[in-house]
């Protein structure tokens, strides 16, 4: 079976007015379905541009980037949306949840963004699967406000997974939250991957790296 996810000589560069940035430098990789990858670097190696572009979040300046068997250079801007909105998941170091939206309105976001009702049933039972998933089904109709940091990061887990995606891309995931905290969200994505879950997740610190079952060193937007 082919890899999920597959990065071909890519290379992202921004204009900037005295020079250009390189902030990935022809990373080639593959990930395998079922598989934890951490993508591991100080500030300032490209990892997070890279989540960025390997998640269609971004285009790379050149080289190729391969989601579940498409091209992602070769479609029009509509198709690459759709194939982001129905591949990934994103969590994010900051959660980004809705403040004036509840803990289920926040899950139910990508069914809504997609066009597709959340009360449906195959929807309403996605959302009630995946708050019983991370342990909030108490805390549905609570607001992001009413929630710790972990109870926050754990709806946007809810919301990043509740489509079904292919692949969870995870950008610092515990960087907000104490040690405690993040740990359980590690163990969360454990359990997650061993369910099937691939998941690609960018950190900076090796102790977190070494949760992943793969480890991809990035330095000066190359892979080392």
């Amino acid at each position: 079976m082919p890899p999920i996810l597959e990065a071909r000589d890519v290379v992202r560069t921004y204009g900037m007015a005295a020079a250009d940035v390189h902030a990935v430098r022809g990373v080639s990789l593959a990930v395998e379905r079922g598989e934890f990858v951490a993508v591991m670097g100080p500030s300032g190696s490209g990892k997070s541009t890279l989540l960025h572009v390997l998640g269609c979040l971004d285009q790379p300046t050149s080289g190729e980037v391969i989601l579940d068997g498409a091209t992602v250079s070769r479609l029009s801007d509509d198709e690459a949306t759709k194939l982001r909105r129905e591949k990934t998941g994103f969590v994010f170091q900051f959660f980004n949840l809705v403040p004036i939206l509840s803990v289920r309105e926040n899950v139910a976001l990508p069914f809504i963004v997609a066009g597709r009702d959340p009360g449906g049933r195959e929807e309403a039972a996605a959302i009630r699967e995946m708050l019983e998933a991370v342990d909030l089904a108490d805390r549905q109709n609570h607001r992001p406000d009413q929630l710790s940091g972990g109870e926050q990061q754990r709806v946007a887990l809810a919301r990043a997974l509740v489509h079904r995606p292919a692949l969870l891309l995870a950008d610092e995931p515990t960087g907000n939250l104490d040690s405690v905290t993040g740990n359980g969200i590690l163990e969360l994505l454990e359990k997650l991957n061993r369910a099937g879950q691939t998941i690609v997740m960018v950190t900076h610190d090796e102790r977190i790296a070494r949760r992943a079952g793969r480890i991809i060193t990035l330095a000066d937007g190359k892979v080392k």
